[in-house]
């Protein structure tokens, strides 16, 4: 049992790093569009520029420079977490959390705020946000399906821890 742990970190490592690098660089690809001049304007959805200096809704603003330190502390220690639980099936949608997360704070290096193009106003304003925040939102709604609904994780065959 104990020469199967390295395989499973391995395994839950691999996952992880591979959707990680995919979702950076789709979503870092779609914001290159956007930076580089692209917008698409209609009577429910605007693709525009927009540099988000918070988190969702523009929240926690106010810690400036500080803010990409706090999320890469927090996204460190989540990985950290991830890998030392040897659960293979939380390995996807970490991998998709932390590709949106670690886009978005080299957005904040990079560009000094989250590259947002997305802005929904048929029938109400919505925040504007981009492929990143979809795979975060996406991973979120995924990791808590599997901590509410355990009968989903006993059934797989590819994860024996």
């Amino acid at each position: 049992m104990h020469s199967d742990i390295p395989n499973h970190r391995l395994r839950v490592s691999v996952v992880v790093f591979f959707a990680l690098i995919g979702i950076f660089i789709i979503d870092q690809n779609i914001k290159m569009l956007f930076v580089d001049g692209f917008r698409y304007y209609s009577d429910c959805i605007d693709l525009i520029l927009v540099y988000n200096k918070g988190v969702a809704f523009s929240m926690f603003a106010f810690l400036e420079e500080w803010l990409k330190y706090i999320q890469l502390l927090i996204v460190a220690i989540f990985l950290t977490y991830v890998i030392y639980l040897k659960k293979c099936y939380y390995a996807l949608p970490t991998g998709l959390m932390l590709g949106g997360a670690v886009s978005n704070i080299y957005d904040r290096f990079i560009h000094g705020g989250v590259v947002d193009m997305v802005y929904w106003h048929c029938g109400f304003d919505f925040a504007v946000f981009n492929f990143a925040d979809v795979m975060i939102d996406i991973a979120v709604v995924w990791i808590l399906i599997l901590n509410f609904r355990p009968s989903i994780t006993q059934k797989s065959k590819s994860c024996k821890n």
